[in-house]
């Protein structure tokens, strides 16, 4: 492994192979690294071959050196400005959520205070079914 490639520079390097996982690239005669799927691009790769073919002569960032393995960890990603994302819209509250908020709103009265008011009514019915038993 070559003695110059350091953590943090930005490489031009081919495309030598592809696989599900990743793309192999070669940085110089002697030195090659691993570009993770999830390191190809902002967002989410399905399929690698739609990014990257054989051949290409691409730019990345030396992620991680490990002399000992032998490996390069690259990215493609990391060279690149990351697209500007579009403020989310609020979403609708769901209906428990909302039933929530009725009752946090309201003034007690609403919400799950009826359940209170049937719970002694469902317990006298259920004892009178117990006497007629």
């Amino acid at each position: 492994m070559s003695g110059k490639i350091e953590t943090g520079s930005i490489i031009t390097g081919k495309v030598t192979g592809i696989q599900p996982y990743g793309a192999f690239v070669a940085l110089d005669g002697n030195t090659q690294g691993l570009v993770h799927i999830s390191e190809i691009t902002h967002g989410y790769v399905k399929d690698i071959n739609d990014h990257l073919k054989v051949g290409d002569e691409i730019k990345v960032k030396v992620l991680s050196v490990d002399e000992g393995a032998g490996k390069i960890g690259l990215s493609i990603k990391a060279t690149e400005e990351a697209p500007v994302q579009q403020a989310a819209r609020p979403k609708k509250p769901r209906k428990r959520q909302a039933a929530a908020a009725i009752i946090q709103e309201g003034d007690g009265q609403q919400g799950f205070n009826t359940l209170k008011e049937k719970l002694q009514e469902w317990i006298d019915q259920s004892q009178r079914e117990e006497i007629k038993k």
